[in-house]
């Protein structure tokens, strides 16, 4: 629904983006916010684990639990956020995030600046079937984003 330029869009309405296993629906992204921030709905399915820890480099991101709970992983330290619960996750810091729990879990997720909506296209452009560790790699660093896998042994 258009507002005078805005728009308002109703809970799970919005550009869905299949990619790295998530509903994702994109709300908002750079064309409509001058680049300034993009926003996603997440729908994290239960006993779902999240993208393997990664670091962005060019966007800070914050996520705000809907409903359901999400467990988060940032910097070293674990968050559990249930609803109406806020996590700013700074660039640079490595995280993830997985759903343990029996329950769907939703969240917002804001990225400013804008760009994250990109590197989903580019995911979800991928063939389909198993995913090469080099080439998803290389789209992440395309887009400023670092793949963290925790060595052999630790």
């Amino acid at each position: 629904m258009s507002l005078g330029g805005g728009y308002m869009l109703p809970s799970r309405d919005g550009q869905q983006i299949a990619a790295i296993g998530l509903g994702i629906t994109k709300k908002t992204d750079g064309k409509s916010t001058h680049d300034a921030y993009s926003l996603f709905e997440y729908a994290v399915p239960p006993e779902t684990n999240g993208p393997p820890p990664h670091v962005h480099t060019r966007e800070d991101e914050s996520f705000i639990c809907l409903t359901g709970r999400l467990d988060v992983h940032l910097g070293g330290e674990d968050f559990t956020l249930g609803q109406g619960d806020y996590l700013f996750l700074p660039r640079d810091v490595v995280h993830t995030f997985r759903n343990p729990y029996a329950e769907e879990s939703r969240v917002i997720s804001v990225v400013s600046p804008a760009g994250l909506e990109r590197y989903y296209q580019a995911l979800a452009d991928l063939p389909p079937g198993p995913k090469d560790i080099s080439v998803m790699q290389g789209v992440m660093a395309g887009f400023g984003i670092e793949l963290r896998l925790p060595s052999a042994g630790s």
